[in-house]
């Protein structure tokens, strides 16, 4: 691995093991170590080199939210008063647990976000009660995700 100005550079064998563990974080190194033809050790090695450079941050388990009754997912634009609402805005909704992304943007909207709901009574409840409510916010645009049909991480 050759870090240049921020850009990493990543061999083939930097790029197996990225593949291996997007594919399942919980493949055991020794199984990669095998399929790629070095030690385990040269992995873990590797893989602290990757952390440090902060190309990979740890791993997680993923939720399905289907599961938990979250079976609505909503995009919501929000058009805030003034520029400098933004800091007041996302702290507010920071505090909203159905907020799982938060973005500021260009364009129409100050801040687009991502929220997963229980249903459309649900959604409604939150834009009226909690995202329309916080100081700054002049109004909102919603969009429900009908379906997600790609999710994936860039490819290494």
């Amino acid at each position: 691995m050759k870090v240049v100005n921020q850009n990493i550079q990543i061999d083939g064998i930097d790029k197996k093991i990225l593949r291996a563990l997007m594919e399942d974080a919980r493949t055991p190194i020794l199984e990669i170590a095998r399929q790629v033809g070095i030690s385990g050790a040269a992995i873990h090695q590797r893989l602290r080199k990757l952390e440090k450079s902060k190309l990979i941050s740890g791993s997680k388990f993923i939720i399905n939210p289907k599961v938990l009754g979250y079976t609505t997912m909503a995009f919501v634009g929000i058009y805030l008063e003034k520029a400098v609402s933004n800091p007041d805005a996302v702290k507010q909704l920071k505090k909203i647990p159905e907020v799982i992304e938060c973005h500021y943007t260009t364009g129409d909207w100050s801040v687009f976000i991502k929220i997963l709901c229980k249903d459309n009574s649900h959604l409604m409840h939150l834009l009226n009660h909690k995202i329309q409510s916080i100081t700054g916010v002049s109004r909102t645009e919603t969009f429900i995700s009908l379906d997600q049909q790609i999710e994936r991480q860039i490819k290494i």
